[in-house]
């Protein structure tokens, strides 16, 4: 089958699989993945991607993808079109990082594994997660892989998560105004523009705009799919 052929391709998942959790994914438990706990996401599996807690050697690979020119630009990292040598986050930077996610009670955080290749091609987080307003943010990153609807699925997947699984009421993010591609993805899972922050971001001799969006849960009973 292709999720066998998958475990051939990525050995942390066919690991995880391997278990009673990860065959039964109805629930979010904790797991030892490269020595950290992470919570497992129900129903992980895409036809395009697979996610799943990022492993100790996935810091690497995420490392790279983090210092593409264009997630820095499109993320807002950097203030410049300009290329820069310097490394605004150093691989034992990404590695306390992540450990510490790993271990927190405010967000989620998953590796984004292209299923046809087995490569990890960026990470998508539940973040900032507030259990008195049932609310929380959403982000995503991926470097080199894009047009082929994987963040699309990935996001549809997690949005699932957080109303089908938290029970959470409202998921909401911040995409810059130069970034029309990104908001094509989030308005397709469900996501509506809910007002603009103009002028947040400085850059090259400019300023650009960040457009606020969100979806609550009505919003994905009415269209889950």
């Amino acid at each position: 089958s292709d999720r066998n052929e998958f475990r051939e391709l990525d050995p942390v998942i066919g690991e995880l699989d391997r278990t009673p959790v990860g065959r039964a994914a109805r629930a979010v438990q904790p797991a030892m993945i490269g020595g950290w706990p992470s919570p497992l996401l129900p129903r992980s599996w895409g036809e395009l991607v697979v996610l799943r807690p990022p492993s100790e050697a996935d810091v690497a690979v995420l490392h790279a993808l983090m210092r593409d020119p264009e997630v820095s630009v499109l993320t807002g990292s950097v203030h410049t079109s300009t290329p820069s040598s310097d490394d605004a986050w150093t691989f034992e930077r990404l590695q306390q990082i992540y450990a510490t996610w790993a271990k927190a009670s405010d967000r989620h955080v998953w590796a984004i594994v292209e299923t046809s290749s087995g490569a990890v091609v960026g990470e998508v987080l539940l973040t900032d997660l507030d259990e008195g307003n049932a609310s929380c943010g959403f982000r995503i990153c991926i470097a080199g892989a894009t047009g082929r609807g994987l963040g699309t699925e990935a996001t549809r997947l997690v949005v699932r998560h957080a109303f089908e699984t938290e029970r959470l009421h409202r998921v909401a993010l911040e995409v810059y105004a130069f970034n029309p591609r990104a908001r094509r993805v989030y308005e397709k899972v469900g996501f509506v523009v809910e007002g603009t922050m103009r002028d947040a971001l400085r850059f090259d001799d400019g300023w650009v705009d960040a457009h606020l969006m969100a979806i609550i849960v009505d919003d994905w009973l009415a269209d889950p799919s």
